[in-house]
């Protein structure tokens, strides 16, 4: 199996480990914030998930604009049901943008004001895709279990 089926295996599990755990929360507790300023739900969380996962994937590696609007994806809410639903297509879409790129090529579209390493390729972009998952999904763990008491 080659590095770049690996990363995107890795990368798949863990969006399916959020989603999982977003959908096992309910609707009641996933649209639920805890006290914290400025905190943010677990279907906040799987929003911007969504979110982000489509700009880098899509619009940065490929160059094809999807609409985004990211202060929304931090004060969505909404059904568990319609965002796994939202979280389905995202995922096959995320497979097809994957596999549409050359791992090691330039990125597309370099977005404005971003100077980071990784923006070097199109594998170091899905680096940072994986790194953001693991990030959200860590909070979202974190998320629950303050939100469970």
């Amino acid at each position: 199996m080659s590095t770049d089926r690996i990363l995107l295996e890795f990368t798949l599990t863990k969006f399916d480990e959020l989603f999982e755990l977003i959908g096992g929360a309910g609707d009641e507790l996933a649209n639920r914030r805890p006290s914290a300023q400025g905190a943010n739900s677990l279907y906040a969380i799987g929003a911007h998930v969504l979110g982000m996962v489509r700009f880098w994937s899509c619009t940065t590696n490929r160059g094809v604009e999807v609409e985004r609007d990211r202060d929304a994806e931090f004060t969505a809410t909404g059904g568990v049901a319609e965002l796994l639903e939202r979280a389905a297509v995202e995922r096959e879409r995320f497979i097809t943008d994957v596999v549409s790129v050359r791992a090691h090529s330039v990125p597309a579209s370099k977005p404005e004001g971003r100077d980071e390493q990784w923006l070097v390729s199109c594998h170091g972009v899905l680096l940072h895709v994986f790194e953001e998952i693991c990030q959200h999904l860590g909070h979202a763990e974190l998320t629950r279990d303050l939100l469970r008491g």
